[in-house]
């Protein structure tokens, strides 16, 4: 996915794309590169250190071109610390850069801080996956309230759903402001699943295998000792399940990890994964387990069922449409759930039915389309438009599979 670029002109409008995670690379790709494709935009991507290595993983696996990078040093390693750190240090780059526009993803730190530079220096910021929304403060932590904040600075939502759109609107966002677009996680998962992905070289060899994604800031310690614990439980019981775990780069969250699920032959811990093996092993699995956000997006639409390690989630969409269940983080629950699916041949196929609640794969034609629209433009590359969609038009289950810095 090389981000070629057409030469845009002196007075062309500067466009800053903000990444800080990996999840934002994914979802922020497909963006950058329809931005860099067309006459109008100047586009400078920001890389900021929120994630070290699996930023730099992800870089690498879209072949993004990184403008600038902005170093994230940490003595205490606090949220507090890294947003005051990022807001600093952007505020400066933004000053030298003068963009007509700051374009970020999601609801980390990364994307809270640098909507508060943006608003404070009165800069339109386009807020991609806008609107996801839980009801609860604190779940999850600290993402619910970053969500938030970055809504009142955004002056564009792309909502990846109509569902999101009507909770901002229920916040009192303007129709104006808001559009439709689906999510762009669906963009990045299309390209990557049609590609030919070779399947991890320690993915477990049985006709069931599980991938699981654990990171929660609110299910580490016990709650996660106790899901480790069930689905373990799960594997001892069914010799014809396996578990293929990425675990998180958090010490605390490997060495539970190890204590809890080593030594089975069955079950495969491995480093965090670039994002073309995690999507091989997404469809090679028969279960997906997960309390990351990105899953609950991207397995439905590979026909993976998917049991989130939750009580409450910002993407009802996937539960609604019957790919997702809510299992939370009670280990009988778990284990139960997956018990049922694996018994019932019945109940499993009902879930595992390709399905679309987050969009065609056509979102970064639209964000951009609107993008343009905003800053009156007038684009004839940019025509996708409309609202989203439910069904996207391929089963990809079918498809075969130098830089400035701030310091």
């Amino acid at each position: 996915m090389m981000m070629a670029s057409r030469a845009a002109t002196k007075q062309s409008p500067l466009f800053v794309c903000i990444i800080g995670t990996r999840p934002e690379v994914i979802k922020m790709a497909p963006i950058i590169r329809r931005l860099r494709e067309v006459r109008w935009a100047d586009v400078r991507v920001v890389a900021i250190g929120q994630h070290l290595e699996l930023l730099d993983q992800a870089i690498a696996d879209f072949e993004l071109q990184i403008d600038h990078r902005i170093a994230v040093e940490r003595q205490r390693n606090s949220i507090i610390e890294i947003a005051a750190k990022i807001m600093e240090r952007f505020d400066v780059l933004a000053d030298r850069l003068s963009p007509t526009c700051v374009i970020a993803q999601g609801d980390t730190t990364t994307v809270m801080a640098s909507a508060m530079v943006a608003f404070h220096r009165r800069l339109e910021f386009i807020h991609v996956e806008a609107g996801l929304r839980t009801g609860v403060l604190r779940a999850p932590f600290p993402e619910e309230f970053n969500r938030r904040v970055v809504a009142l600075a955004a002056t564009l939502h792309c909502a990846p759903t109509a569902q999101a759109a009507a909770n901002l609107r229920a916040e009192g966002v303007r129709e104006q402001d808001c559009i439709v677009t689906g999510n762009t996680v669906i963009d990045a998962l299309l390209y990557m699943a049609g590609r030919t992905l070779p399947l991890p070289a320690d993915f477990p060899d049985v006709p069931k295998p599980i991938l699981l994604t654990a990171h929660r800031r609110e299910n580490a310690g016990a709650p996660l000792e106790r899901m480790l614990g069930a689905l373990r439980a799960v594997v001892e019981r069914y010799p014809d399940v396996g578990l293929y775990f990425p675990v998180h780069p958090n010490p605390d969250t490997q060495r539970l990890a190890e204590r809890v699920m080593s030594g089975h032959e069955r079950i495969r811990l491995v480093p965090a994964q670039n994002y073309p093996t995690l999507v091989a092993a997404l469809k090679a699995s028969w279960l997906v387990v997960t309390d990351s956000g990105g899953l609950q997006e991207e397995a439905p639409a590979l026909g993976k069922p998917v049991l989130v390690l939750r009580d409450v989630t910002e993407r009802p969409e996937a539960v609604d449409c019957g790919a997702a269940r809510l299992v939370g983080t009670l280990p009988d629950r778990l284990h139960h759930s997956i018990a049922e699916l694996h018994d019932n041949s019945q109940a499993y196929q009902a879930m595992a039915q390709p399905r679309f609640p987050y969009g065609d794969g056509h979102a970064a034609d639209r964000i951009v389309a609107a993008i343009a629209e905003r800053i009156h433009i007038r684009d004839p590359s940019s025509t996708i438009s409309g609202q989203v969609l439910g069904a996207g038009p391929v089963d990809p289950t079918t498809v075969s599979s130098d830089e400035n810095s701030i310091d």
